[in-house]
């Protein structure tokens, strides 16, 4: 008997795995696992007590995973947690794809990867002294995800985003954000803790380089290794048994297998256009005398 695939649209060429699938790669797997987190800790399957951040916890009883989780629950079941993941899937991807800040791997990929753990590292480290300003939560999923959006905003300054509608430039769009936030009554110091992170990095990133005339940042060699040069893509998967796939089953244009890591390429732009990327601005970047 044939099996039905298509039930609810979930084998269905838009259907929501395709979607899922579609996604660049650190989006997907930063979306999917908040989505599961957020779920398990909702549904009472992950003790919430385990994934908040607690240096004491991390420090003596070395409870590393807690440096993580922190930033990947989105809150209990309400419509902020909603927009938030919303905000997480559209602007992590437009930001992703666009091109991120090159600091090495040609604004791609690893970049983008560098720069999140730059910016949670950063969000760890500052978190004693946002205590002394406001009583917010260890958890930081909205801070990295209005971080992003801030970055992203830097990145496509020039760009045209919308809030319900109503058309914003997208160097305003986080204040916009902010102003609507405290306009309907909710928590916002873990948002201006989130954009001042991204702002750090922005300045070290972009303007350090252009006045300096040297990178401050610089991704690190593994993240390369791993990602490539550019946006990252998945290894090919011959049929051919005797065929060699990419980069000798590692990853498209990395260094195993003997196969040449590609030049760093403009990424399409995600988020509305305009502005350009500006690749290799500001410093000595990646593909530059």
């Amino acid at each position: 008997m044939p099996v039905a695939r298509d039930i609810g649209g979930v084998g269905d060429a838009q259907g929501p795995d395709s979607w899922f699938k579609s996604l660049p790669v650190i989006t997907k797997y930063w979306f999917g696992a908040t989505l599961v987190m957020t779920l398990g800790v909702n549904f009472g399957v992950i003790p919430a007590s385990s994934i908040v951040y607690f240096w004491e916890s991390v420090s003596s009883r070395f409870e590393v995973w807690r440096m993580l989780t922190c930033f990947l629950y989105a809150g209990k079941f309400e419509f902020n947690t909603l927009i938030g993941l919303m905000l997480l899937v559209q602007f992590s991807e437009r930001y992703e794809k666009g091109g991120p800040f090159n600091t090495g791997a040609g604004g791609g990929t690893a970049d983008y990867a560098f720069m999140l753990m730059i910016m949670m590292g950063m969000t760890l480290l500052t978190y004693p002294i946002m205590l002394m300003v406001a009583p917010i939560p260890p958890i930081f999923a909205r801070n990295l995800i209005y971080g992003v959006l801030y970055a992203w905003s830097k990145r496509h300054s020039t760009s045209q985003a919308n809030i319900w509608g109503i058309p914003v430039p997208a160097i305003y769009l986080p204040y916009a954000y902010i102003a609507m936030t405290v306009f309907m009554g909710g928590a916002y110091m873990d948002m201006l803790h989130g954009m001042a992170m991204a702002h750090i990095y922005y300045f070290l990133a972009d303007v350090v380089p252009q006045v300096q005339g040297r990178d401050f940042l610089v991704t690190p060699q593994f993240l390369i290794d791993y990602f490539g040069v550019g946006q990252y893509q998945a290894p090919v998967v011959s049929n051919n048994p005797t065929a060699t796939t990419a980069a000798g089953g590692s990853r498209l244009g990395g260094v195993g297998g003997g196969g040449a890591r590609p030049a760093a390429q403009p990424a399409a732009s995600a988020g509305g256009g305009g502005g350009g990327h500006q690749w290799g601005s500001g410093g000595q970047r990646l593909g530059r005398n």
